[in-house]
């Protein structure tokens, strides 16, 4: 009896200091069948199919090799930023002519401008956005807070990316900076905070790495599927296939904006809040879904 009540108190305490995360609901639930033929000895044997495709299926007609990609180059220090995957589409790569995939709010030229390769925020200069639209899809986006700290919580180096111009992933200096949890680096902002902190000091460049299912809206505008954010800050898994409860707008001190129905695919957006941060290799896959 004292065994299992230890062992009992042993796991409670390894259960207090892990880190929580959604379950994962899949977006698609599979069809499978399973059926039994005799073979040539008349012995039973399995068959199965998945969404129709037998498993271990062979015939390429049937069940398509995946297409090859040709991965990237990770970004190797302060003044090398890595390369997108072969089948990526570059939103920006350090480059006046990837500059130009940009537009402000109303689709002008933005007055973001380029600091030694890199897209910098402009004080006043509003948001920056896409040119093309997306929905569900994996995201790549480098980021640095400003070398020089100014403020504190939400006050130093506060930008945000937002998926479908909507949803937004804060954009933070939380380096010994505190803030409210939902609104640091890495939180899908109001809504959900990050599993843990991963930001790295001033200065220094950061990744996310983003994927993303876009919300589903019935005709009535009410929400049929929730959108999923699976993130990962400087290699961290920081939200782990979260279903989003609603919209992330400000809409004051304590509460969130809900979701609202909107177009299948939107821009995708850039932060400018009056502080100087820097974006680079910025790339995106667009996904079924």
């Amino acid at each position: 009896m004292m065994k299992t009540i230890l062992m009992i108190l042993w796991v409670s305490a390894a259960s207090a200091v892990m880190v929580p995360a959604e379950p994962a609901v899949p977006l698609h639930e599979p069809e499978i069948k399973i059926w039994t033929e005799k073979n040539e000895k008349g012995k039973d044997v399995y068959f199965m199919t998945v969404d129709g495709v037998m498993v271990h299926e062979t015939d390429e007609r049937i069940q398509p090799q995946p297409p090859v990609v040709t991965p990237g180059t990770p970004s190797c220090d302060d003044r090398v930023a890595g390369t997108a995957p072969s089948d990526a589409l570059v939103l920006f790569d350090g480059t006046e002519a990837s500059l130009k995939n940009w537009t402000d709010g109303k689709g002008n030229p933005t007055r973001w401008k380029l600091v030694d390769g890199a897209l910098e925020s402009v004080k006043k200069a509003g948001y920056i956005q896409t040119r093309e639209h997306f929905g569900s899809c994996q995201l790549h986006v480098e980021w640095a807070a400003p070398v020089s700290v100014k403020g504190d919580g939400q006050k130093r180096g506060n930008s945000g990316v937002f998926l479908m111009g909507t949803y937004e992933v804060q954009v933070l200096d939380c380096y010994n900076n505190k803030t409210y949890p939902d609104g640091q680096a890495a939180a899908l902002y109001g809504r959900k905070k990050p599993l843990v902190n991963a930001c790295l000091p001033p200065g220094e460049w950061q990744t996310y790495d983003i994927i993303f299912h876009r919300p589903l809206f019935n005709k009535d505008g009410s929400v049929k599927r929730k959108a999923t954010f699976t993130v990962l800050h400087n290699g961290v898994l920081v939200q782990d296939h979260v279903f989003l409860s609603g919209g992330t707008g400000w809409r004051g001190p304590h509460a969130a904006w809900p979701y609202g129905a909107h177009a299948d695919a939107l821009p995708l957006k850039l932060q400018d809040l009056g502080n100087p941060v820097r974006f680079r290799n910025i790339w995106i896959r667009p996904i079924e879904g």
